[in-house]
């Protein structure tokens, strides 16, 4: 190996420096796009309050070169022959990339023109292409870039399925706030003050030892060993800290077994649920408060705050008390959620409902939280837990088939300020509190009358179809629930199927233009949810052939058919005790999408009253 070949450069470098017309390929082992709701919601979330924190409404352009910067972390590259291959850091990069794709396609819709385009999609030597180049990734990037929306294919790998899903993620994380007179000094701010270190190594022996070096070996305290250290220091008997110490080291082990920022968001969670008392105010210019310091140093805000938690910083023993009645009641609460999440289980369903359409855990977590006290016994905690998650559910549901937000921009402040109305309630007044809130929400249930299936709420659809589905096949004895249709474990995964086929021509009597035809088809009405690949059979068939079909399906495809109406109490029954309006259809036309659309409306009331 040459002396160039072991070269090491390390620059910081600004968005616009890493991404304008440059081009990267992705090495074979870093092609996995696996980033969650949660983490697109973080970035977004943290770019957009960093430079409203730094914005001032008057200002001239030539002041966002002087707004503070935001570090967006190191990436390596392997530089060889003129190509550059990214190592470490494509996660970062992608999602940096979809991030531009919606402020790309948002300024068209706001009539700006500054140049975003380049920092996704350029030529090189008279080939346009994008600049982060994954071939599978080609056609999500394209619909994605011309079109603002993708509609995952059967086919699409998780990857691909997992980008379409962050980009509409994006889009609700992305504040209103911005979408004014402010957008081009952000568009400003993120290409020319957002920093990352770009390492580039000029063999790949190198850049994968960098690669390892910085995944194993980082040295940096986290905001959880600082706390740690900080509240170690307040015991002044041996005895004391070694307990504290041993408490502390099994805590934070129990939570890894989740994932390594698992201690982080637990902190966040607890001290945003009891002690936070203010929050950013959704204005330019506001400055960070409670709630966004605890999400960014929650270490230093603790020992900046001892008053509002209730210790005084020469009390070991209110410290004792705090660590070993106050932290590991939480913990335990906290832990009893994130296994929750993991499988639909008796008594911690709705946790698990949520989890799957709700809420961003920023949120979500103390909301569950803060009505807890550490007095409360077992079971008085998992019914609060449930409650709370019950009502998010609710919330995010009634705003989704109303075509409304719920990302954490768009509702923190009305979620912050529940947090603090529901700290510390008895079951009782819990209850009332939330059911008050939700008879004040504006998003009420006659929107099912116009909801429809459209390229960037696929993934609802099939929640909603799922949570209905389970809910009439329990409530009529089948061994089936939501998990059957929704996460479809060891079976062919369900899929949202139409129950008119794609034939316009066969319409021309209800509808004069083919868009019409569209809009009607796409009706929660006129959806079911069928096994991968049974639609693909008779999918194209008249209604009259998939009748048969649809009898041998679950109960909400079935009850199209006359014959499931005889000698099935279970179902019957279950339908006249709920009031739910089922009856089978021997056509299936406009009207008869119309009734269907009610027939879900009142399942959903039923579900969700």
């Amino acid at each position: 190996m040459s002396k160039d070949d072991q070269k090491i450069d390390a620059d910081d470098r600004t968005v616009f420096d890493v991404l304008n017309q440059r081009k990267y390929t992705v090495d074979y082992f870093q092609r996995e796009y696996s980033w969650e709701q949660k983490h697109i919601e973080e970035l977004v979330t943290d770019l957009t309050s960093t430079f409203l924190n730094a914005y001032t409404k008057g200002d001239p352009r030539g002041a966002v070169e002087h707004y503070s910067n935001y570090y967006l972390g190191p990436f390596v590259v392997s530089s060889k022959n003129g190509m550059k291959s990214i190592i470490d850091g494509q996660q970062r990069l992608t999602s940096l990339t979809l991030f531009l794709i919606y402020l790309n396609n948002l300024q068209k819709e706001l009539g700006g023109s500054e140049s975003i385009e380049p920092l996704v999609f350029s030529e090189k030597f008279g080939k346009k292409s994008f600049n982060i180049q994954v071939e599978e990734r080609k056609s999500c990037l394209e619909k994605l870039f011309l079109e603002n929306s993708y509609d995952p294919r059967p086919d699409d790998d998780e990857s691909t399925i997992n980008m379409a899903r962050r980009y509409t993620d994006i889009g609700e994380a992305f504040p209103e706030e911005l979408k004014g007179e402010a957008f081009p000094y952000f568009l400003d701010w993120l290409k020319y003050n957002v920093i990352l270190v770009e390492i580039t190594a000029y063999s790949d022996d190198n850049a994968y030892t960098i690669f390892e070096s910085m995944n194993d070996r980082g040295l940096n305290l986290t905001s959880t060993e600082m706390l740690k250290g900080f509240i170690l220091s307040r015991f002044n008997e041996t005895d004391d800290r070694v307990k504290a110490n041993h408490f502390w080291r099994e805590s934070i082990q129990s939570l890894h077994g989740f994932s390594k920022e698992e201690d982080q968001k637990f902190f966040q969670a607890w001290m945003r649920s009891q002690y936070a008392d203010t929050i950013r105010q959704g204005k330019a210019g506001s400055s960070n408060e409670d709630f966004e310091k605890i999400g960014t140093r929650f270490h230093s805000w603790f020992r900046d705050n001892l008053s509002k938690i209730g210790v005084k910083a020469d009390s070991p023993d209110q410290f004792r008390k705090l660590l070993h009645e106050e932290m590991k009641f939480y913990l335990g609460a906290y832990v009893d959620i994130l296994n929750a999440q993991i499988e639909e289980k008796v008594g911690w369903e709705q946790v698990f409902y949520h989890c799957n359409w709700g809420i961003a855990d920023s949120l979500s977590f103390p909301l569950m939280l803060a009505p807890l006290k550490s007095s409360d016994s077992v079971e008085v905690t998992r019914q609060k837990i449930n409650e709370v998650a019950r009502f998010m559910e609710t919330f995010a549901v009634r705003r989704s088939i109303n075509f409304r937000k719920f990302g954490a921009s768009s509702i923190r402040y009305t979620m912050y300020s529940l947090v603090k109305d529901l700290r510390g309630k008895d079951l009782d007044s819990l209850r009332t509190t939330l059911r008050n809130k939700l008879a004040e929400m504006p998003e009420t249930w006659e929107g099912m009358s116009e909801f429809r299936l459209h390229g960037m709420n696929r993934q609802f659809v099939k929640f909603l179809l799922a949570r209905i589905t389970g809910f009439i096949e329990q409530k009529s004895g089948v061994a089936a629930n939501f998990t059957t249709f929704f996460v479809s474990p060891g079976a062919r995964p369900f899929e949202v199927e139409h129950v008119w086929a794609d034939k316009f021509d066969e319409h021309r009597d209800e509808f004069e233009q083919k868009h019409e035809f569209d809009a009607y088809r796409n009706r929660i009405g006129d959806l079911v949810l069928l096994p991968q690949g049974t639609n693909q059979s008779y999918g194209a068939k008249p209604y009259a052939e998939k009748l048969q079909h649809y009898l041998k399906e679950n109960l909400l495809a079935k009850s199209l058919h006359p014959k499931t109406y005889e000698n099935n109490p279970n179902f019957t029954g279950m339908a006249q005790r709920l009031e739910i309006p089922f009856r089978h259809h021997e056509t299936f036309c406009k009207a008869d999408i119309d009734e269907r659309q009610q027939l879900i409306r009142r399942i959903c009331e039923v579900i969700w009253s």
